[in-house]
């Protein structure tokens, strides 16, 4: 069978084009990632704040991180780490975002105390997943607004419920939800 050589010699370059431009685009999508709102989000939230991001970036090909500390002598310190974890690791069973939120640190015995050198990082492998959608999430499900520390105060004194009457008590929890 012959083969048309200028005819196959198009056939291979538009290949070769449309490959290189499909994953010169997947690149170019996460190395032009912008975390421009992510940053700012982060220096509202009251246990981060500005001077506490330390940096973040992407690996050119697919995934991208945010690296910051949380002021561990703040008294929303821990609260962040929860409320961030749950969010950004375990949302529920059935919803799980393509997402870490873990600790890094350089050797302990080599520097310091976690006051100064406990790190955070959110990291995330999927291209599809930028820093805008994860700002989305805690946006949704973070004290809002962000920055007012009496929004993040969580109620966990129970003996509050034997204050409220029966009425109250059934609007929050319903005596047999499903039930007509």
């Amino acid at each position: 069978m012959a083969v048309d050589r200028p005819y196959f010699s198009v056939k291979i370059m538009a290949y070769f084009y449309a490959t290189l431009a499909f994953f010169h685009t997947r690149f170019m999508l996460v190395s032009d990632l912008s975390f421009d709102r992510l940053y700012e989000y982060f220096c509202k939230v009251p246990s981060v704040q500005k001077n506490l991001i330390d940096a973040y970036g992407t690996d050119g090909a697919q995934a991208w991180w945010f690296k910051f500390q949380i002021n561990v002598a703040h008294p929303l310190a821990w609260q962040t780490v929860q409320e961030l974890g749950h969010v950004l690791n375990y949302i529920s069973k059935n919803e799980r975002l393509p997402t870490q939120f873990l600790p890094v640190s350089p050797p302990p015995y080599m520097n310091g105390e976690a006051k100064d050198f406990l790190s955070w990082v959110i990291q995330c492998n999927h291209a599809d997943f930028p820093p805008d959608v994860v700002c989305d999430w805690l946006e949704a499900r973070l004290p809002n607004p962000v920055e007012d520390e009496s929004q993040w105060k969580i109620k966990t004194d129970l003996s509050e419920l034997d204050e409220l009457s029966d009425k109250d008590l059934d609007e929050l929890v319903p005596p047999n939800p499903g039930q007509n």
